[in-house]
């Protein structure tokens, strides 16, 4: 049986998330503040997050922060009214794996919660070697020789997604909703800005790694 903690100061909408989950049979915890969520994270096993980004004593965003610097694996998916794009621009890059808005329709919630504790299921991939790179996906690092260079939670997503679909011309559209999800609402030029910041980064004057194509998007070839 999946845990899943739920981290909402509005008792209302977390009893009703609590009820429908429990009917689903997930084992449900709830914490009101963030001080709460992290004690609660701190002695229990969780599969999954429904973190608010607007809750008492510590915000979202740093309860995800705190979560990230000890695992990459837990699922996180963020549930807030805050419908900013870069408010979900902020949490998406700090290592959420989902973001809802509220209002929300409750089975598109327990749809996504489906898709997010079947990755966590999904047996971990191989390391990748690509020219110069060496990529270790269960550590999610990247290392150019014995060097690990630090790439961003989505630029390391970026990264990856266009190495394993390596010789494929991928759209930006193709792109945003692989990497960034389905209703990343922002400009698709996001992810030329991503694209310059892993060629920085990963190049070292010799040819890119990530080929542009013209009036498509990007490809890496081999």
């Amino acid at each position: 049986m999946s845990r899943i903690l739920i981290v909402e100061d509005d008792e209302k909408i977390a009893r009703v998330i609590q009820l429908e989950l429990e009917f689903e049979e997930y084992e449900v915890e709830i914490a009101y503040t963030g001080k709460e969520a992290l004690e609660r994270y701190e002695v229990a096993s969780f599969d999954l997050i429904l973190l608010d980004v607007m809750i008492p004593e510590l915000n979202g965003l740093e309860v995800l922060r705190r979560v990230r610097q000890k695992d990459e694996d837990t699922r996180i998916i963020m549930l807030t009214a805050r419908d900013a794009v870069m408010d979900k621009v902020s949490g998406l890059d700090s290592g959420a794996n989902d973001y809802m808005t509220k209002p929300f329709e409750i089975e598109e919630l327990l749809a996504r919660i489906r898709t997010q504790l079947k990755q966590k299921t999904a047996a971990k991939p191989e390391n990748l070697e690509y020219r110069h790179l060496k990529i270790v996906p269960m550590a999610r690092e990247v290392y150019i020789g014995d060097e690990l260079v630090y790439l961003t939670q989505k630029e390391y997503d970026l990264l990856y997604f266009l190495i394993e679909n390596k010789n494929q011309a991928l759209s930006r559209e193709q792109i945003i909703e692989a990497v960034w999800g389905f209703d990343y609402y922002g400009d698709t030029n996001t992810v030329d800005v991503y694209v310059r910041y892993i060629r920085k980064k990963l190049d070292r004057d010799k040819p890119s790694i990530i080929s542009s194509v013209r009036g498509i998007g990007y490809i890496v070839k081999g």
